[in-house]
């Protein structure tokens, strides 16, 4: 009789462990053992510099300018996502600036307001709405603006606020943005004629460019960090409180993007829509700007971000699987349950499934959900 061997405890399902940030997680130790220095460190600078301009083309080349600007006719939902990620986080961020040095360290608190300053996602934003059965054409242009936008005022917001730690508004500070960040993503936007379908066709492997790339970023700021014997200030007790504040953030951020659009009169798969577009922070954006804009102070700088983009993905993903059961949580733009029919549709004996419209939700939210 063959004996059963027990299998190790599982994760629920609705606690994500990213397994990008455990990779993240694996380049930060690699760097605290094996930093990269002299001779080492001119060459990991140069290829992050290098896989910088790469990241920033392969978005433009993604990113469809003519689906986002189409979008523009929902323009009140896209409006308050753009509101709650580049003016409500931002007045968080400089709100939290009373925290200095009880709770935070100035340079923990650099990384904070930096974290309230990076545009939103697009993928996970599209997942949790689907999930959660709301407006997913709203979500997936409300993701793609944030992006369009986060390009230019992530680092003009950057260095109002940050001041000197991010360059000010120097003439070389504006430069490196222009030519690192800016100039590759036109270039990719220009070149999506001819590349589009090669990009698509390949998009796995560009996908592991994406995270390699971020990967180089990531150990060449680590590595400048730990040369540089930053992380020395940086103690148990500081990243507890770190996590306190981020938490506090999230909680606050997510509050004001259900109840507010509520007010605003908002339907109930559009909230939903605004709630995970407008209280996420895009890692793969905020790493390679930060290591542009804080050189080698980006170390301490991203680890917020870091630590915030785990922290959402197993918030919102407890928020989504709970909304995903409410009988009012459906809207025409969110995907169906396995083995039911897609919300605001119903079945009919001998024909094909006939689209309604849902009380409070708005069926024309984005040219992907237009009827027409």
């Amino acid at each position: 009789m063959s004996r059963r061997i027990p299998l190790p405890p599982r994760l629920p399902a609705w606690l994500p462990l990213d397994p990008f940030l455990s990779a993240l997680l694996a380049t930060v130790l690699l760097a605290a053992l094996l930093p990269a220095s002299g001779a080492a460190a001119t060459v990991a600078e140069g290829a992050a510099t290098g896989a910088v301009g790469l990241l920033f083309f392969l978005y433009g080349a993604r990113l469809s300018t003519r689906e986002a600007l189409d979008g523009l006719r929902h323009w009140r939902l896209h409006v308050t996502v753009l509101a709650s990620t580049f003016l409500l986080f931002p007045l968080l961020g400089l709100a939290a600036r009373g925290l200095v040095p009880w709770l935070l360290t100035p340079q923990l608190y650099t990384g904070v307001l930096f974290l309230c300053l990076v545009p939103s996602t697009v993928q996970s934003s599209i997942a949790f709405t689907s999930i959660a059965r709301g407006n997913v054409p709203a979500a997936i242009c409300a993701g793609s603006f944030s992006s369009l936008a986060g390009i230019l005022l992530t680092p003009l917001l950057a260095a109002l606020l940050l001041g000197h730690q991010a360059g000010g508004f120097s003439t070389d500070a504006l430069l490196r943005i222009v030519v690192q960040l800016l100039l590759p993503f036109l270039a990719g936007q220009l070149s999506r004629r001819w590349t589009v379908g090669f990009v698509a066709r390949h998009r796995k492997k560009f996908g592991l460019v994406d995270r390699g790339s971020i990967l180089l970023v990531v150990y060449a700021a680590f590595s400048e960090g730990m040369v540089a014997g930053v992380w020395h200030q940086v103690t148990t007790v500081r990243l507890g409180a770190l996590l306190l504040v981020e938490a506090a953030l999230l909680a606050v951020v997510l509050t004001l993007t259900w109840y507010v659009p509520k007010r605003l009169g908002f339907g109930r798969g559009d909230r939903t829509a605004i709630q995970f577009a407008g209280s996420k922070k895009s890692l793969a954006t905020g790493l390679p700007m930060a290591s542009v804009l804080f050189g080698a102070h980006a170390g301490l700088a991203v680890l917020p971000l870091m630590l915030f983009h785990q922290m959402q993905l197993m918030v919102c993903a407890v928020i989504a699987k709970r909304r995903a059961g409410h009988p009012h949580g459906s809207c025409p733009g969110s995907a169906a349950l396995p083995g039911q029919p897609a919300p605001g549709q119903r079945e009919r004996p001998g024909g094909p499934r006939r689209q309604l419209p849902v009380r409070g939700d708005s069926v024309r939210s984005c040219p992907h959900s237009d009827p027409r």
